[in-house]
């Protein structure tokens, strides 16, 4: 047993909830950006068409992060992005994406930038999206390839990352 993992014999989970700080950090510099650096937006052109997608997309985040905490909750699994999940959940929106809180957050900036027009939330959604997989998603794959098995290493073939 090295240092890294606990008496489990499972890969030790951080102690940081990078996820939420990641994209909270996301969120405050585009904010930043978009005041004091704006880039130039299509919004001129497909304004109302670019609000309407974002609306959208903002009711989906929303429905989104519902079902899969819910799903969560009801399988009696941890939210903590640093626990160690009780069990595997395969079902309701992890049918889709082994990553839906993940992928809400992502698309929660996308629609914030179609709604505001402050064109940084869009690199940033991708440059956040790419920073929870490093700092979260891959460690958490080891924890639940380790602790779940075939099981997991099944799940992951059938159910993209993202989507």
């Amino acid at each position: 047993m090295t240092a890294n993992q606990p008496k489990t014999g499972l890969p030790k989970p951080g102690h940081i909830p990078w996820p939420p700080l990641i994209y909270l950090a996301a969120i405050a510099i585009s904010v930043a950006l978009g005041l004091f650096y704006p880039l130039p937006w299509i919004g001129d052109l497909l304004g109302d068409i670019l609000f309407a997608a974002g609306l959208v997309a903002l009711f989906g985040v929303v429905a989104l992060w519902f079902t899969a905490i819910r799903t969560m909750i009801r399988a009696k699994t941890t939210l903590n992005p640093n626990g160690v999940p009780e069990h595997l959940i395969t079902s309701g929106p992890f049918a889709i994406s082994r990553n839906p809180i993940y992928l809400a957050n992502t698309l929660f900036m996308i629609g914030i930038a179609f709604v505001s027009g402050i064109a940084w939330f869009l690199p940033m959604a991708f440059i956040a999206a790419f920073a929870t997989q490093k700092a979260a998603v891959e460690g958490e794959e080891k924890i639940l390839a380790a602790k779940f098995g075939k099981k997991y290493r099944d799940y992951a073939k059938r159910v993209r990352r993202w989507i």
